[in-house]
């Protein structure tokens, strides 16, 4: 079923709007008798005459029970639904999902403009319009996903094209040990004993997380994982639509930054089952440690979530 609520204005340099629970206001409201007004002038404006006790109880019955945690949101009006800016948000989707996030809405608030810019520093050290961009930036080129995880999984594609159908993991560590220690060489240098081991260990890690990618039904029987760069792409889809809640860039700006999301994609993988794997491979990599803890069980829901609803944008809109 669709609901359609009134949604506030897209995001403009003035005003900002945050995001405030109604506990806070309860506790600090006092004998207070003017009424709370809550988004003036918007299209979800609200007042409520002063009742503390009442916005407390409120308060209290919405804590930890945040239903939209993992669940597909779609903005139906004033959004895109087709085209290359809805590809590049659908390949934000996952975070999205797991979020509780409209995963098209480019003009999104988030959690409120303090809070936006508060997370964006917390976790990226993004503080202004320049490190924004230099983080976006090092997404697009794929900065985040390390060079060695590229350089395994490529390996076994050249393998896979040279002999056709799966590699045995045995001659892919062979392959790859022999390539790092010539590549030293021809470097004028030496690859150490930690360095090989660190390759085969790789190596092991993502053949195990395969398997379970299939046995969950990320991978199909047959198929692996192209490349783990839909780690960066996904995230720099979201990167895109942070700035405009943070104010670092408007709508415009980063619509071809989503655009150029989409680009990526398209020349790494074939399809939306090929993304997604490589997105989840590469979060668990970085994240996971093997544990299939919640990295790896969040993105998991989120992947079931979009394969199979039928307003999904791996549904809805094509690949190529």
């Amino acid at each position: 079923m669709r609901h359609c609520w009134p949604t506030l204005p897209a995001p403009a340099p003035d005003p900002v709007f945050g995001l405030i629970s109604l506990g806070v206001f309860a506790e600090s409201w006092g004998n207070d008798e003017r009424w709370l007004a809550v988004n003036p002038g918007t299209p979800c404006e609200a007042y409520f005459p002063p009742n503390p006790g009442l916005w407390k109880a409120h308060a209290d019955r919405g804590k930890g029970s945040d239903v939209q945690l993992g669940t597909l949101r779609t903005l139906w009006v004033g959004a895109p639904l087709q085209g290359p800016v809805a590809h590049g948000l659908g390949c934000g989707a996952l975070m999205n999902v797991s979020n509780g996030a409209l995963w098209n809405a480019m003009g999104t608030h988030g959690n409120g403009y303090f809070l936006e810019r508060k997370s964006l520093e917390q976790w990226w050290g993004v503080t202004d319009q320049n490190s924004w961009q230099g983080a976006l930036d090092g997404l697009l080129k794929g900065k985040g996903v390390r060079g060695l995880w590229e350089f395994v999984l490529e390996i076994r594609s050249s393998l896979s094209q040279q002999f056709g159908g799966q590699v045995d993991p045995g001659l892919w560590r062979e392959t790859a040990e022999r390539v790092l220690l010539h590549s030293a060489t021809e470097r004028g240098g030496t690859a150490s004993e930690a360095e090989v081991a660190g390759v085969k260990q790789l190596i092991g890690r993502i053949t195990r997380y395969e398997g379970r990618f299939r046995a969950d039904g990320i991978l199909a029987a047959n198929s692996r994982v192209r490349s783990a760069l839909a780690w960066d792409y996904g995230r720099a889809s979201c990167m895109a639509r942070w700035g405009v809640g943070a104010r670092f860039t408007d709508i415009p700006e980063a619509e071809q930054e989503v655009v150029h999301v989409s680009r990526l994609s398209k020349m790494t993988y074939n399809s939306w089952e090929e993304f997604a794997a490589g997105y989840i491979l590469g979060r668990c990599l970085h994240f996971d440690d093997e544990q299939f803890g919640h990295w790896y069980t969040q993105m998991l829901h989120a992947h079931q979530v979009l394969a199979t609803h039928a307003e999904s944008p791996w549904r809805t809109i094509p690949w190529a």
